[in-house]
């Protein structure tokens, strides 16, 4: 029986949720992808001087994103897989006219990454994990230069590792540089080619199991983010002499990206502390340290302009994401929103809370809270688990505390936002260990403060959050009450083998310690399906067909399972989706059956 959600799904449904945003050379032109105002994601573009409104400049029926974007803002390189299975093509688009040019060729076995744009204008820049010319896969992906007049095609590198960050042309447009991982699937070394395609070669590591970033300054200095195995340090590193001048290297500071300015002078720190986004512009010349404030945002700087502005992503609970420019003088201005103004949709404020988990370490999360009395909890796991969770707008949350759920939004181990030692915490147990106490705990911290009871607690969420959420409802089942796993991992050594992603196989080793073959109590312990016997709670069951990440065999198997132990389920398939349901009019369907769905689970 349906509880009356349909209405709140569908408003949620339309939110923008924005991916992929750059900015023009010249600062005048930003273009992003906004999935929810149309049944896919689609391009839309902004001056920046505030002149006009956002325009939508593509109107695909599968999601488009932004890979690259021309000095002028004219030209942009997009992207589009097939039913979202991230396989994808790229185009040149004309964003004055939305005319697409084909610059790879429609595929379903490898992975596009990248889309430069030479200074001179003629060439784009991207990597591939196959051999054009032989029509074959490759090891790892191999640096392409297309140039665009003649339509031809050449090699500049070859890695032996998935490049999946976009390699960046040095400003006189000798030089590329480019990210590798071939030593060890948690290190990521920087790499030097020239355009021409000679003199490949490593040009920093930090170490075989460390990451370092690198971004052109000017023609004659890159800026270096590396890590130190405790914590990430900002140098400048000349181009002829390979000298590092250090000039953030604190072990208190969590910096977790970094961006070049226009003018070769000015840095902006992307740190966190605590899992709030604080960004820090630096000025080489000095080292003076300012901080960048929009009272009640969280700010995300994308791009200086040649005026000093930032363009600039702001977010909060309390309303929608929304880009701006950020003038030196720290005035902002509106260029786009998720939302129009005139939306009838409210935010609930996202509430700081703090519990201890079973070893005694601090967790921290976000708590939403519904007005009124609560129908129950759900506990949304972030995916990743790379990655953490912030105060921001985040639609499924917002939706569901709307339709009445407190929600609990957990930073478990092993998430971004805090310090490398959190982060990397999660690699000592491997997935499935203290990271699935620290969200248990969260649970009991709530019922013990009354912001929630036994017998009305859920589990959801994408990706990672999905394996959390078949982890919740097998290993925590006299505690959680319903769970809705969305593409989310069954049997680890399946989904290891089944995955197409041969970075996704890297990460897995990169968090389990190696391969199945080689770990296989661990792996048998982290899989959930080897305690699928347990299951006492109602179970929803979502996932993309086309998921070429997790792959859907992981749902197939369980089906199997479940059926064969005569466990009732209830399952949702999107033939037209990969990892994670983003189409507007699945999306709707998906929120209102979620909804459905723990809404009768805690009426029991």
């Amino acid at each position: 029986m349906s509880a009356g959600f349909s209405d709140l799904a569908a408003r949620w449904t339309r939110y923008g949720v924005t991916w992929t945003p750059h900015v023009s050379k010249d600062g005048k032109w930003l273009a992003w992808s906004w999935s929810g105002p149309t049944e896919a994601a689609n391009v839309w573009v902004v001056p920046t001087d505030g002149s006009a409104p956002p325009r939508q400049v593509t109107d695909g029926g599968d999601h488009f994103f932004v890979n690259g974007i021309s000095d002028d803002g004219g030209l942009l390189v997009v992207s589009q897989g097939k039913g979202g299975n991230e396989h994808d093509r790229l185009f040149l688009l004309d964003a004055a006219v939305g005319s697409l040019l084909p610059l790879s060729p429609e595929q379903s076995d490898h992975y596009v990454f990248g889309g430069t744009f030479h200074p001179d204008g003629r060439s784009v820049l991207y990597t591939a994990d196959f051999d054009y010319a032989a029509g074959k896969g490759t090891d790892g992906s191999w640096l392409y230069a297309r140039d665009l007049p003649r339509g031809t095609c050449r090699v500049i590198a070859r890695a032996h590792s998935i490049v999946d960050r976009c390699p960046e042309i040095s400003p006189d447009g000798r030089h590329v540089l480019y990210h590798r991982g071939d030593l060890h699937p948690a290190g990521t070394q920087v790499w030097l080619a020239n355009w021409d395609g000679s003199g490949d070669r490593e040009f920093y590591n930090a170490g075989a199991k460390l990451r370092a970033y690198a971004h052109w300054l000017d023609d004659a200095r890159i800026l270096l983010l590396a890590e130190t195995g405790h914590h990430a340090r900002v140098g400048v590193m000349g181009l002829e002499d390979g000298k590092v001048d250090w000039i953030v290297d604190d072990p208190n500071r969590n910096i977790e990206s970094v961006l070049a300015g226009h003018d070769g002078n000015t840095v902006m720190l992307v740190e966190f502390v605590e899992s709030r986004l604080k960004p820090v512009q630096l000025d080489l010349a000095t080292r003076r340290e300012t901080v960048p404030r929009i009272a009640g945002k969280s700010i995300l700087p994308l791009q200086q302009t040649p005026d000093g502005s930032w363009i600039v992503e702001t977010y909060g609970s309390t309303g929608p994401h929304a880009f701006m420019r950020l003038d030196p003088a720290g005035h902002a201005a509106k260029l786009a929103a998720s939302l129009p103004d005139s939306t009838d949709l409210r935010f609930t404020k996202a509430q700081d809370f703090r519990w201890t988990s079973g070893d005694g370490v601090r967790i921290q999360g976000w708590l939403y809270e519904p007005e009124g009395s609560s129908r129950g909890l759900i506990v949304w796991v972030h995916g990743g688990p790379t990655w953490h969770s912030e105060d921001w707008g985040h639609p499924v949350l917002q939706f569901l505390v709307q339709a009445g759920f407190t929600v609990l939004d957990p930073n478990y181990r092993g998430s971004t936002g805090f310090s490398s030692t959190f982060r990397e915490s999660i690699k000592e147990d491997g997935w499935g260990g203290r990271e699935q106490d620290d969200i248990r705990t969260g649970i009991e911290a709530l019922i013990a403060a009354g912001k929630a009871r036994r017998g009305r607690i859920g589990v959801a969420g994408l990706s990672y959050g999905g394996y959390s959420s078949w982890v919740a409802i097998t290993r925590f089942a006299d505690l959680v009450d319903a769970a809705c796993p969305i593409c989310g991992m069954y049997e680890l050594g399946i989904d290891y083998h089944n995955t197409e992603m041969p970075h996704g196989r890297a990460y897995s080793e990169e968090m389990m310690g190696g391969t199945p073959e080689q770990f296989p109590e661990r792996y048998f312990n982290a899989s959930p399906r080897n305690f699928v016997d347990k299951i006492k709670g109602r179970l929803l069951i979502v996932h993309g067909l086309s998921d070429s990440n997790v792959s859907p065999t992981n749902t197939e198997l369980a089906v199997k399972d479940l059926d064969a132990r005569g466990i009732p389920y209830r399952l949702l398939t999107f033939p037209d989706e990969g990892h994670g349901i983003y189409k507007q009019g699945n999306r709707a369907r998906w929120l209102e059956r979620m909804a459905d769905f723990f809404a009768e689970a805690f009426a029991r």
